[in-house]
């Protein structure tokens, strides 16, 4: 298919898949593998959604993951089934996190060993306690992660069927039925290992560790199930490398990709649909016997004309930093190369996070707004070039929380800009040079940081509310609507194969991967 198809294009496909986001590539390369007629319809003039890398500051040869960055719940099974060109590497340290205790600067390296990890634990505690209940909570994560990762990409389970999977009633009651915070409270007394353990619970999540709804324990949940072992790991190349293999397995099977087609309407009668798209030479159609979205169940309802579910606020603020070095701590017994590599956790200790939830709650910014940053480019320096690697230049990528979208709506601009300058100054706090001056400048000598809201995915990526993961997270098992895979909606032969699909969110291609075998059941294969 050319790059843009006139108005009176009319083809027939066995799918239609709208959006090339990496969940819509992955769907693409599985039907057209198993033999499918497939086009993929992209409104931009690129795939891979928010799963890219892209150099965003002026003349510098530095490509980031833009918006999301890091892999965890990317099952195995689908990289060896596509016959992916793309690794992870493993960060050798989980976390750093920075507090003032006494008077002294001093904070909490959960990484590079267990001897080193609970001497961390006692130096900052006084004792073995916390280190052994972290031990204790987080082996009980792992078995229950070697348990329920499988099952992503499998039918979904029932609730019992998955409680009979988990085998651990202790688990059970408090990752599924008490509220995260209980568990916290129950197990740890420290207040900066409490915020460390609930981080994971808030990851795109406004939520309180006693919110009765339980978002945050499934937020929790899909943070500590991730491969099976509940690591994050780095995506070499960057996160566009994974959507770049991917939509070089869709077209290698034979599917078509075209870019700059923006679907806008669906009609379908259960059996065969038209698909109606846009490009900037006029409207065409093409047909299909299966339509796969991977947009948002908002865009999915505005195509097929129903009503469309309310949005789910999103709440973070995504920062990208481009640094000439790192800067170094005030806690001189930590080198900055590992604490900034794995997730360097700022202002999050479980009183500040409690006080930044009811201060958003209340309609204000966080006075000490929580956040956490990584440095890539330490374990894969490849998305550098390589002049900048030589002068020992790294990259940042900051995610705060607790910055509901509703904070942003009486000036966007502003509040950004009033959020960005205080985040930074809480990382400022715990440095031992300002990190303006370790930033870098561009070919037009602004510094290389750029901010996004809520509103800003909202309005790039069309993620309603600004929420990374298309709308609230699902328990991975089924209830009364969800259907076989979680990928079904009332129309036939219309799934959801985007983040909002049940056992959707972050980046797995779990949600491709299901709609693509919801296809290949529905037609006898």
């Amino acid at each position: 298919m050319p790059a843009h198809e006139g108005p009176a294009t009319h083809r027939t496909y066995d799918a239609v898949i709208v959006g090339g986001g990496h969940n819509g590539l992955v769907a693409a390369a599985y039907l057209a593998r198993a033999g499918r007629s497939v086009l993929v319809l992209e409104r931009l003039d690129h795939t891979g959604g928010a799963a890219v890398s892209t150099r965003p500051f002026a003349g510098v040869d530095a490509r980031l993951s833009r918006y999301s960055y890091l892999v965890s719940l990317l099952p195995k099974k689908i990289v060896r089934d596509l016959g992916l060109d793309f690794r992870i590497r493993a960060r050798t340290i989980s976390s750093y996190t920075p507090v003032e205790r006494d008077g002294r600067s001093t904070g909490l390296l959960v990484g590079g060993g267990e001897a080193r990890t609970r001497e961390a634990f006692a130096r900052l505690t006084g004792s073995d306690r916390e280190y052994e209940a972290w031990q204790r909570l987080y082996g009980m994560t792992g078995r229950v992660a070697e348990r329920v990762f499988p099952t992503l990409t499998e039918p979904l389970p029932a609730r019992e069927e998955l409680r009979r999977r988990i085998d651990d009633e202790e688990a059970w009651r408090t990752l599924f039925e008490d509220p995260i915070g209980v568990a916290i409270e129950d197990r740890f007394t420290d207040d900066l290992v409490r915020g460390v353990v609930l981080t994971d619970a808030l990851i795109g999540t406004f939520a309180d560790a006693h919110d009765p709804s339980l978002r945050q324990n499934r937020c929790f949940l899909y943070h500590v199930i991730g491969g099976g072992t509940g690591a994050w790991d780095v995506p070499v190349g960057g996160m566009g490398a994974l959507t770049d293999a991917l939509a070089t397995a869709a077209r290698d099977a034979g599917a078509v990709i075209a870019t700059g087609h923006e679907a806008v309407r669906i009609d379908t009668d259960g059996r065969t649909a038209e698909i109606t798209y846009r490009t900037p030479d006029g409207e065409g159609v093409a047909a299909a016997r299966h339509v796969l979205v991977g947009a948002s169940p908002q865009a999915l309802a505005e195509l097929t004309g129903d009503a469309p579910p309310a949005p789910a606020e999103g709440a973070q603020l995504k920062v990208n930093m481009l640094l000439k070095r790192l800067p170094k701590l005030r806690d001189s017994s930590v080198d900055p190369r590992e604490a900034f590599s794995g997730t360097f956790h700022i202002a999050e200790g479980y009183d500040q996070l409690a006080a930044a939830h009811a201060q958003a709650t209340a309609g204000e910014l966080p006075a000490a707004p929580p956040s956490e940053i990584y440095c890539h480019s330490l374990t894969d320096p490849t998305i550098l070039g390589p002049d900048l690697v030589e002068q020992g230049y790294q990259t940042l990528t900051l995610f705060g929380l607790h910055t509901p979208a509703r904070l942003f709506e009486r000036d966007n601009d502003a509040v950004r800009e009033e959020l960005l300058k205080s985040t930074l100054a809480q990382l400022d706090a715990h440095l031992a040079e300002p990190l303006a001056d370790c930033l870098a400048v561009d070919a037009d000598g602004l510094p290389c940081i750029e901010a996004r809201t809520p509103l800003d995915l909202e309005r790039d990526l069309r993620l309603p509310g600004g929420n990374i993961f298309h709308r609230e997270l699902a328990w991975p098992y089924a209830q009364d609507d969800t259907g076989r895979w979680g990928v079904e909606t009332r129309h036939a032969n219309v799934l959801l194969c985007g983040a909002g699909a049940v056992r959707g969110g972050g980046v797995s291609g779990v949600p491709g991967h299901n709609a693509a075998m919801a296809v290949l059941g529905a037609t006898g294969e």
